[in-house]
C-alpha cells in the first residue's frame, strides 16, 4: 500500500496505489502515524500517481496531519497529481497543508 524511504532523516512515503479511497484509509492511517512514534519525525507524503482521493481519503490526510502536529513531527504533501491539487483547492485544504510540486523543494524546506 505504502512505501517508506529514508533520505536525510526525511521520511518520504509514496502510495503503491493511484486512488486513495475508503478500502485503504485504515491501513494508510496506521502505517504513516507509525512514523511519528518517536516524535520529531519529517514526513514527506510523495502523491505522484495518485490520480483520485475520495472525501475519506481527504479525511484520513487530515487525520494524519493533526497526528504529526500532535506528536511534534512535520508533515508536508509532495507531486499532487493535477486533478488531487485541484480538489485539494477547492476544499482549501492547500491553506492547510504545504504542498510543493516537486519533491526536491519539498525535501530542502524540510532541512
Amino acid at each position: 500500500m505504502i512505501n517508506v524511504e529514508k533520505r536525510d532523516k526525511i521520511d518520504i512515503v509514496t502510495f503503491s496505489v493511484d486512488r486513495i479511497n475508503a478500502l485503504i484509509t485504515d491501513e494508510i492511517r496506521e502505517e504513516i502515524n507509525k512514523l511519528f512514534g518517536n516524535g520529531a519525525s519529517k514526513v514527506i507524503l510523495n502523491l505522484k500517481g495518485v490520480a483520485y482521493i475520495d472525501s475519506s481519503g481527504f479525511g484520513c490526510l487530515l487525520s494524519v496531519l493533526k497526528s504529526a502536529r500532535n506528536n511534534y513531527c512535520t508533515l508536508k504533501l509532495a507531486n499532487p497529481e493535477p486533478a488531487v491539487m485541484q480538489v485539494l483547492q477547492t476544499l482549501h485544504l492547500h491553506t492547510i497543508f504545504e504542498i510543493f510540486d516537486d519533491l526536491d523543494a519539498c525535501i530542502r524546506s524540510m532541512r
